[in-house]
């Protein structure tokens, strides 16, 4: 018999509802279209995976540890996708962690994250349209890098003016731009009012505290400061079933 599986691999969260609404939505909907594959999950944060069992006693595979256990139960072909966005520093260690494992199994695929080809950008784009209110300036939280994978970011901006969000923007938390360099951008609009939204597959501790909370750091905070409307939209992608479609449509494609 020819086991066959997928690994669906994300960074992860600590957060047990977004785990739920987000990662296992998307995990669901991939095993009810995929009823021949096992359907296992896996994280690439070492940090998350140390919290959840040290906190809930609740175990998860790191990459290594997943493809051990399916090579360990004879799977013969293994599909990984992950529910990354961008081709950063994760998808990265995904690749390279896969290399020693080609001769274990008779087929090992590797799909790509969110933003990789060039139509990729267009369809995150029409998903993303779904969430956005009509007639709202948006700005978008994305968790930014030092990787060359940050320039993607700006491709999906791009993309997103072509398909007529105008009224669109982006910053990161942890690469270019951050918020305070697109404030100036905010304000050459002309807007009064913004809504926060985050890119990112969970909305997470970076949404919810570094986005959305009343810190006085928070950018929330900062843009109230500067005079600005905020409104906060508290959803990960992984809840806007478009992008599990996607995630599944890019699973077919790796298969083929």
């Amino acid at each position: 018999m020819n086991k066959k599986a997928i690994l669906v691999v994300s960074f992860g969260t600590s957060f047990q509802c977004q785990l739920k609404s987000c990662i296992e939505e998307t995990e669901n909907k991939i095993k009810d279209t995929f009823k021949e594959f096992e359907v296992r999950r896996a994280f690439t944060s070492n940090m998350i995976i140390k919290k959840l069992k040290d906190r809930d006693n609740i175990e998860i595979d790191t990459v290594k540890e997943a493809l051990d256990k399916l090579k360990e139960d004879n799977f013969k072909e293994v599909y990984v996708q992950p529910l990354h966005i961008i081709y950063g520093e994760e998808y990265d260690k995904i690749k390279s962690g896969m290399n020693i494992y080609k001769e274990c199994f008779e087929k090992l695929e590797l799909g790509t994250p969110l933003l990789y080809n060039n139509e990729d950008y267009f369809e995150a784009v029409k998903a993303l349209k779904a969430q956005i209110p009509e007639n709202q300036s948006v700005l978008l939280m994305a968790h930014g890098t030092v990787h060359k994978a940050n320039s993607a970011y700006f491709q999906f901006e791009y993309v997103a003016k072509k398909m007529g969000l105008d009224r669109l923007l982006f910053a990161t938390v942890e690469g270019y731009p951050l918020i305070e360099d697109v404030i100036d951008d905010l304000k050459a609009k002309e807007l009064k009012e913004v809504t926060l939204m985050p890119l990112m597959l969970v909305a997470g501790d970076h949404a919810k505290n570094d986005m959305a909370s009343d810190d006085e750091d928070s950018w929330k905070s900062i843009l109230e400061k500067e005079g600005f409307k905020v409104n906060t939209y508290l959803k990960g992608l992984g809840e806007n079933k478009n992008f599990q479609k996607i995630y599944i449509k890019k699973i077919k494609n790796l298969i083929k």
